[in-house]
């Protein structure tokens, strides 16, 4: 939200969502109330997202207590948000793109998404939203060609029990993680606890990865072939 100017969130006619919690979640409505009077005649943004974590937004969220319900405003037959659900495994199509849901190992419900090029010999994006050591998510990405991961280290190894409870990654797991990935991929960390960028980048440099692994910034552009 605080990167983007209010033509640019105008734009936004879908949102992915990775799980309910508050840091992926909050700038949704932000976004509803801030575009509100530019889309009056558009159609609804779809938020897509797994059932449960749709059912937690309109409970917790867009109730109108913690705020108004932008799935019912300005009115129900024309509302500013709709909910669509998916699963994952679902590869959904949104203006010419086709994102596949990736299964993610979290506290609640929750999925990565990978954008897939046009063919299998174009470049794959992966955002692996917040997860745990994740088997299922390497099986299915050893079958991809990735060209970028954006994969989650929240934690330093000297917090690695409260990683593992919370179900976030730390450098010693990110590389058994990574280890499961073939060949030599781009890999962006994110997630990163405010000021120990620097301690977790430095224990993730010492891992000796064969992947190129760099902490992922505000404005990085990535490109990944036709899609």
């Amino acid at each position: 939200m605080g990167d983007l100017t209010l033509d640019e969130l105008t734009k936004i006619d879908h949102i992915f969502v990775s799980h309910s919690h508050l840091d992926h979640v909050l700038s949704i409505g932000l976004l509803a109330d801030s575009v509100a009077r530019r889309r009056v005649d558009s159609p609804p943004i779809v938020v897509h997202a797994l059932p449960q974590t749709l059912a937690a937004l309109k409970k917790h969220i867009f109730n109108g207590v913690i705020w108004p319900d932008f799935t019912r405003l300005p009115t129900p037959e024309w509302p500013l948000l709709a909910f669509e659900g998916f699963e994952a495994g679902q590869v959904i199509e949104v203006a010419g793109r086709r994102i596949e849901v990736l299964p993610a190992s979290h506290t609640v419900p929750a999925v990565g998404f990978a954008v897939l090029g046009s063919t299998q010999s174009d470049g794959v994006w992966v955002f692996t939203g917040d997860t745990g050591p994740n088997a299922a998510l390497w099986e299915r990405l050893r079958s991809l060609k990735v060209a970028h991961l954006v994969i989650e280290t929240a934690f330093s190894d000297e917090e690695r029990e409260l990683a593992t409870i919370s179900r976030h990654l730390c450098p010693s797991t990110l590389g058994r993680e990574l280890m499961q990935l073939e060949g030599s991929v781009e890999v962006h960390i994110t997630h990163i606890k405010p000021g120990e960028v620097e301690g977790v980048m430095a224990q993730i440099g010492a891992l000796g990865s064969r992947h190129r692994i760099a902490a992922l910034h505000s404005g990085h552009e990535m490109t990944v072939g036709k899609i």
